[in-house]
């Protein structure tokens, strides 16, 4: 089964990145045409010094004809230069564009690495002894009442709000008031953590740099600290503050080296300078 996810999860990003290469292509060919033009432009240039030259040698009765024929080479030379102003406008435009595609389809394969690693965690914890015949079972936990949801349900309900629909403001209460009620539900980390990719996601980066601390500083030993301190450096990128950025990409990569966003964070140094 978490084969077949990751195979799902992964053709997704595969299909990303083959949009992805469009604005490359498009960047590649805008550069193409910029230097053809830049080509065109230096003969014109140099095509109009040797008519210079040649109009100081001519005698009156030839200066009108060269004077024109200089005025059209001119004229052919600002047309090229028109065009190669707007050639490099949308290079500039597709330029952006394609960092911007870059960063959201690492974001996506973050995400489905999340989502894989949480799966896997799952399944390959061992499930529960059954109790002694001498030990006696513990009282079923009490039902919600009218009104009020199951934690379970709780919890996936602010994680369809993340994940789905990217109501992260909504998201964060629904996970609040999981905590609020569910202190001490095996759940609580991943509350914690998803109230800072909420904050992350309303691009409230400040907050979402302090909450996911607190998953770091209350569940150090947990999996997801990593994924915290993962995500923080990413605030800080977006931010604009790139050295500490890479600090917490450095540290990520001393304090939980055998994790899959250690993994990551070596991919990534070299790209954050």
């Amino acid at each position: 089964m978490v084969r077949m996810l990751k195979k799902i999860l992964w053709s997704l990003a595969f299909s990303g990145l083959l949009v992805g290469c469009l604005p490359v292509q498009e960047q590649m060919r805008l550069e193409q045409d910029m230097g053809e033009v830049k080509r065109r432009l230096a003969f014109v240039e140099r095509k109009v010094t040797s008519q210079s030259l040649d109009l100081k040698d001519e005698t009156g009765r030839g200066v009108t004809a060269l004077t024109k024929r200089q005025a059209d080479v001119e004229a052919n030379m600002d047309g090229l230069r028109v065009e190669l102003q707007t050639l490099q406008g949308r290079l500039e435009e597709v330029v952006r564009e394609n960092r911007q595609l870059r960063d959201e389809l690492s974001l996506m394969r973050d995400d489905m690495a999340l989502k894989t690693a949480d799966l896997e965690e799952r399944l390959s914890k061992p499930p529960a002894p059954a109790p002694a015949a001498s030990t006696p079972v513990p009282a079923p936990a009490p039902a919600a009442s009218s009104g009020e949801k199951a934690p379970d349900d709780l919890y996936k309900e602010g994680l369809a709000l993340v994940l789905k629909t990217q109501k992260y403001g909504e998201a964060r209460e629904v996970f609040q008031k999981f905590l609020k009620e569910y202190p001490d539900h095996h759940l609580a980390v991943n509350a914690t953590y998803w109230i800072g990719e909420a904050y992350y996601g309303d691009k409230q980066y400040e907050n979402a740099i302090l909450q996911f601390q607190d998953v770091i500083q209350k569940f150090s030993k947990h999996p997801k600290a990593a994924s915290a301190m993962y995500k923080q450096a990413f605030a800080f990128h977006a931010m604009g503050d790139v050295q500490n950025a890479r600090v917490l990409l450095e540290k990520l990569i001393q304090t939980y080296p055998q994790s899959s966003e250690a993994s990551r964070a070596k991919e990534k140094l070299p790209e954050w300078k």
